[in-house]
């Protein structure tokens, strides 16, 4: 399918760590071709689980992606060599999780940890960079050998600080360089960090394997003042067509909240399913 439209599951919970099931019958309900889960959250599960949300999926006939903010003490950038070699360590089990689901993408803080701030005591993120291509010149091999995908997240400077903008992106895949190794851009992001929406989208090029959706206070696409038809022609001039995946957070409280900086309702009183069915609609009519 061209350019299927997905949805994050946490749009609709408060902590990470949740129930995947539910999801699969909701978003195939509202509308929605592809439902995107948390990898991390996915490894802690057993087997038995995981295949009964692969089951389901396909009943359904919805496509599973994946995104990950990988924590701190498994940071693939680290200095601490013992701390990149559990993020190694951790970051091949989720692979071997997802080729049990049947392969795919996972997108997000792949190449580093999430959410970050600059390191105290340096002045050059260099040393961070060079840790965080070595240990994703041992991991996309592996993912490629096993069906996956691993896309480097662009994410804006007061969340990470490794990868801003795509040109930093395309910058580090080249050094990996590696089929199992592309980039995911996300409006949200780009909206703060890029000079052009479209432009970064035309940069990606072929690279560009998956996007996040989403107006630049996070509601669902559709809310909002992003240009979707600037987004929409870039779109069209690489031919792209890859995943459309919205990733609203518009509630506070609980874990999620917490670590995406939402400190207060941005929508009241939100009828969730209602906005997100229809979201789903506006981007297969504006996107696809």
């Amino acid at each position: 399918m061209k350019r299927p439209v997905g949805i994050y599951y946490a749009y609709w919970v408060q902590d990470w760590d949740t129930d995947f099931l539910p999801f699969v019958d909701k978003v195939k309900r509202l509308g929605f071709d592809l439902l995107e889960l948390h990898g991390g959250i996915l490894v802690t599960k057993d087997r038995t689980y995981r295949l009964k949300i692969k089951e389901k999926a396909e009943k359904e006939g919805i496509v599973l992606s994946y995104g990950i903010g990988v924590p701190k003490d498994k940071d693939l950038s680290s200095l601490d060599e013992n701390v990149r070699q559990q993020g190694i360590k951790f970051m091949k089990e989720v692979i071997l999780a997802i080729e049990e689901m049947g392969g795919g993408f996972i997108s997000g803080t792949v190449h580093s940890y999430w959410p970050a701030t600059f390191p105290k005591g340096l002045t050059s993120k260099e040393p961070i960079l060079k840790q965080s291509i070595k240990s994703m010149r041992e991991l996309a091999p592996f993912a490629e050998d096993h069906g996956v995908t691993l896309n480097v997240e662009v994410i804006n400077r007061f969340e990470q600080f490794l990868i801003n903008t795509c040109e930093e992106a395309l910058a580090y895949i080249r050094e990996v360089n590696s089929p199992a190794c592309n980039i995911l851009l996300d409006t949200f992001h780009m909206n703060i960090e890029e000079d052009s929406l479209g432009g970064a989208i035309r940069m990606a090029g072929k690279h560009l394997a998956a996007l996040h959706l989403g107006e630049p206070n996070r509601k669902p696409p559709g809310m909002g003042r992003m240009p979707w038809a600037e987004i929409k022609n870039a779109l069209d001039d690489i031919r792209y067509t890859g995943p459309l995946v919205m990733e609203p957070f518009i509630t506070q409280g609980g874990s999620i909240a917490q670590d995406v900086g939402v400190w207060r309702d941005i929508v009241k009183n939100p009828d969730l399913d209602g906005l997100a069915e229809k979201a789903a609609a506006f981007v297969k009519a504006k996107l696809r």
